[in-house]
């Protein structure tokens, strides 16, 4: 029997029914702010076994929705009211849809005898929510409201990920309709499985025995495709050098000995085949043009997006299909034709001698004794207390750069940051969905949150979402004053002398030794201000011991620290 089917004649609301044809998709988790129309939605959900977790603000919710089809490969509801709440939630669709990971999106609207009357929070939300998902749609009755959800959530998972919206009229929220009318449908099975053409696998196989600097990317869809096993054993049989994207980090563990994340300008530059696993040519990798990368570089694509493949290079191969299937065709075809790329190579000394150059004096600057701490002090001590199967949350901007080559990651989809959209403000919806799912999965699991004070301030409310619900979450805020560098106190002080903050102040200042720690303590949770390494080692070391109170500990470090010397910048930018 279908799922909510009964006796002819037994009535159903559209509350009720959103939350059973959510449940008969397999969805997990809702995450909203609820008010007029879409209360009695969450409500239903919770009668039925969906977890709702209540946030503050509907981007958060939105990214923490999104986190948990990253996470489960299943998406996550967010669910937001009309008008503003709908409006304020689409930075997390178009995270989403950027990042590529499945969600839902259900946003109450207004009646449908209202509209075009000035409604209360009237909108044009189905036109306006085509610019950020795979799908927008309006069921046009309660009867097909099944379908409809079982259309989005099969459209969030398949082919590239992404959100889908699905706009609920007010009116239907409680309207009533016959259970033998309603068209419910089955759960729709996860994506089916597609592989690479046989000759493009060889082709890229035959590329690859050629190379003489070959350099192996993994990219988040690697990670989301589950491809680790099969990844593992192409770099061990194959003895390619890998660079992990920044959300890749521990499909193969950092510390591999083929990993050469220390020397990624080295082997970005240097590298003569390039074989991207489910990483993008975009800003992240410097669209793969010179000067970042040889001019005569061959890539070698591999992606689920036939759409991807060729775009700002002409690929040498290409092979469409899931990473995880290609990869194994990958490993077949080298099981056929032998072949070990040679670990005392000309490529393989340089690559390592510039490894153990930055690796140095990332040290070199991590033990420095002086106060304030500085950017690796910080972050060595971090690494070395915090668990290494936690799952990290990184945001900010240098403590999120840094934090990439500071704080190693050993298993996949364990480290969630900015992603390809670059969104500041995603760190603490993150955890949340990460606590929530490793609270079913892995109970034992630790959810590390580690932030820039400014990054921070985007979502700090939800420190109360974090205590309500009471999820073991340990935030650590690098907090240097401000975004990029800030001010100490007594040069604040001088600034304020000179007359109006609003034209005196940097613009990247932020007010000096601000007590972040002290919001956590309000709602319950713990706070630690610290200032010295020991300081830190001690908040680290209680903070991780108490395994059932959430924590925040709110590092103070040198307003000015920066980044070490880089041999390219960051961000590639247009000469034009």
């Amino acid at each position: 029997m279908a799922p909510g089917s009964g006796a002819e004649g037994e009535a159903v609301s559209g509350a009720q029914l959103i939350a059973e044809s959510l449940k008969a998709q397999d969805i997990k988790y809702m995450f909203g702010i609820v008010g007029i129309p879409v209360t009695e939605i969450a409500i239903a959900a919770q009668a039925i076994g969906i977890k709702y977790v209540g946030m503050r603000n509907e981007q958060a919710a939105c990214y923490a929705a999104s986190a948990v089809g990253y996470l489960t490969g299943r998406p996550g509801v967010c669910l937001v009211v009309s008008g503003p709440g709908f409006l304020h939630a689409l930075g997390g669709m178009a995270n989403a849809t950027v990042n590529c990971w499945p969600l839902i999106v259900i946003g109450g609207s207004s009646d449908r005898n209202q509209e075009t009357m000035g409604a209360f929070q009237e909108f044009p939300q189905v036109e306006a929510g085509r610019l950020y998902n795979k799908l927008s749609v309006r069921p046009s009755s309660l009867e097909v409201i099944p379908a409809v959800i079982e259309k989005a959530v099969r459209t969030s998972i398949y082919g590239r990920p992404g959100s889908c919206y699905i706009d609920i009229p007010g009116d239907f929220v409680n309207l009533q309709v016959n259970k033998s009318s309603v068209k419910y449908v089955e759960c729709c099975p996860p994506p089916p499985v597609s592989m690479a053409e046989r000759s493009a696998v060889s082709e890229a196989a035959f590329l690859i025995t050629r190379s003489k600097q070959p350099l192996l990317i993994i990219g988040k869809g690697a990670a989301y495709s589950h491809a680790e096993n099969n990844i593992r054993k192409l770099v061990d049989l194959s003895g390619l050098p890998f660079l992990p994207t920044p959300m890749a980090k521990g499909v193969v563990p950092d510390n591999h000995l083929n990993c050469v994340a220390a020397a990624r300008s080295m082997a970005l530059q240097h590298a003569d085949v390039i074989i991207l696993l489910g990483a993008r040519l975009n800003w992240i990798l410097h669209f793969g043009l010179p000067p970042r990368f040889r001019q005569d570089a061959k890539f070698i694509q591999i992606d689920i997006c036939a759409e991807e493949l060729g775009n700002n290079v002409r690929p040498a191969a290409t092979l469409l299909g899931d990473i995880n299937a290609v990869t194994k065709q990958l490993l077949e075809e080298f099981n056929e034709r032998p072949f070990k790329y040679p670990s005392d190579s000309e490529w393989w000394k340089r690559l390592r001698e510039k490894i153990m150059n930055n690796e140095e004096r990332s040290k070199e600057l991590a033990l420095q004794k002086s106060l304030p701490m500085n950017y690796y002090t910080a972050f060595h001590h971090i690494r070395e207390l915090i668990p290494k199967d936690c799952i990290l949350v990184n945001e900010g901007a240098n403590t999120m750069d840094i934090g990439r080559t500071m704080l190693p990651n050993y298993y996949p989809r364990q480290r969630l940051d900015a992603g390809t959209f670059g969104t500041m403000g995603v760190g603490l919806g993150f955890a949340i969905a990460a606590a929530m799912v490793a609270k079913d999965q892995t109970p034992e699991k630790r959810v590390v949150c580690i932030e820039g004070d400014s990054a921070f301030g985007f979502s700090g409310m939800e420190v109360e979402t974090i205590c309500r619900y009471n999820l073991p979450i340990l935030i650590i805020v690098v907090n240097n004053n401000g975004i990029y560098t800030g001010l100490d106190a007594d040069a604040w002080k001088e600034v304020l002398k000179s007359g109006d903050p609003s034209t005196c102040v940097p613009p990247v200042s932020l007010l000096p030794n601000s007590h972040y720690e002290e919001m956590m303590s309000a709602f319950g949770g713990k706070g630690y201000f610290v200032k010295t390494p020991e300081e830190l080692q001690n908040a680290l070391k209680a903070s991780i011991t108490d395994k059932q109170t959430p924590s925040l500990i709110n590092v103070m470090i040198d307003p000015h620290s920066e980044r070490k010397k880089q041999e390219f910048p960051w961000l590639t930018r247009s000469s034009l």
